[in-house]
């Protein structure tokens, strides 16, 4: 089992930026992908940002590419997501998810392990 906490969401002015954090314990392993979602109120999770955690190679949304960026800490075992120039559109509960490199890090499916979310409130 691995388990996965976010923390580090809250309310912010449109163009401000944030930092989330995953903290990942448990049967951890370099071969997984750390994968961001968020789902605001009335719409489907959607993919925000995925990074391989051996490789460090990070993927994005096309709507975040260029204002947020996903990095890891392999000694903390934790991955972050910072954000920057926030817009009212990405207010959202922000999720962390794992699993396996194999899996299409665009979709939720393919993750096995989720945090309980955090939330990200963006005022205009």
């Amino acid at each position: 089992q691995v388990q996965v906490v976010e923390a580090g969401g809250g309310l912010v002015q449109a163009g401000g930026s944030l930092r989330l954090s995953c903290a990942a314990s448990g049967r951890t392993s370099s071969s997984y992908v750390m994968g961001w979602f968020r789902q605001a109120p009335g719409k489907e999770r959607e993919f925000v940002a995925a990074i391989n955690w051996s490789a460090g190679s990070g993927s994005y949304a096309d709507s975040v590419k260029g204002r947020f960026t996903i990095s890891r800490e392999h000694a903390k075992n934790t991955v972050y997501l910072q954000m920057n120039s926030l817009k009212p559109e990405d207010t959202a509960v922000y999720y962390c998810a794992a699993g396996p490199y194999y899996i299409d890090p665009h979709g939720p499916s393919g993750y096995d392990y989720w945090g309980q979310g955090t939330q990200v409130t963006v005022s205009s």
